[in-house]
């Protein structure tokens, strides 16, 4: 079941474009959102659906770039299995929890919770260049973090990715490529478990979430094959480009709309 709002040909045009451009920064650095939620919202999606079908379209473009990590040995960190189970679980309770909780709270503390991430990583010039040695046992990372940011990402959304690759380079001591990789999947895996509950509640539009998986798998593709091939040097500028971007437009609609 899907919505049924409809679109003309050049709002789906510019729909593939969005999602062309959101899925090369989300396999770089993550936060593709910045792009296709506004672009969704901008064709006259309820928000609910919006949020829904960013889901459905996110998730493809995910898949590619988890694939090009996976093929190229990024993927192989110990208990990642641990963090994608629970991500997938706890979504779908964050999913769930949109309907019955306020999320202002929410909109006011996490543009200053990106602003510190975006702070740190522009301080510390050797953020992910090289691997280090584990602050917190991995194990504990994954069931930590995959249920707080699952059900964040699931109830919220904006900056999981950013907050799972900052926990997992300062924490676990990854290099940013695995980091990035294992963010992936565990960003895969709770944009799915929520998906099964927006797809459930009809708030997916079929024509808009096609439109965008297209764009999104192309830009998946080339923008995970480019961060694989360049590494931190890559990575790190456009991580912090849009972590800076996110908080701006966060606390733009938190505080002056």
């Amino acid at each position: 079941m899907s919505d049924s709002t409809p679109l003309s040909p050049l709002q789906l045009t510019l729909l593939f474009v969005a999602g062309l451009c959101g899925g090369f920064i989300d396999a770089i650095a993550g936060g593709g959102g910045l792009i296709t939620l506004p672009a969704l919202l901008a064709a006259g999606l309820p928000p609910q659906v919006a949020l829904g079908t960013n889901k459905l379209q996110s998730a493809c473009g995910t898949s590619i770039a988890l694939w090009r990590y996976a093929k190229a040995g990024f993927t192989g960190t110990p208990g990642l299995w641990l963090a994608v189970m629970m991500a997938s679980i706890a979504s779908m309770g964050g999913a769930y929890a949109v309907s019955v909780l306020d999320q202002e709270m929410l909109r006011q503390v996490i543009p200053w919770m990106l602003a510190a991430v975006a702070i740190y990583t522009a301080c510390n010039r050797r953020f992910g260049i090289h691997p280090h040695k584990p602050r917190v046992p991995l194990a504990v990372l994954a069931l930590v973090l995959g249920t707080a940011l699952g059900f964040y990402d699931g109830f919220f959304g904006p900056g999981t990715g950013s907050f799972w690759t900052l926990a997992l380079v300062v924490l676990a001591g990854l290099e940013l490529r695995h980091a990035t990789g294992y963010t992936k999947a565990a960003n895969l895996a709770s944009n799915l478990g929520s998906l099964a509950v927006f797809l459930t509640l009809g708030s997916v539009h079929a024509l808009a979430a096609g439109a965008m998986i297209g764009g999104q798998m192309l830009g998946a593709r080339l923008g995970a094959g480019l961060a694989i091939r360049k590494g931190a040097r890559l990575i790190r500028p456009v991580f912090l480009t849009v972590v800076f971007a996110m908080t701006l437009k966060l606390l733009w609609d938190t505080w002056c709309s």
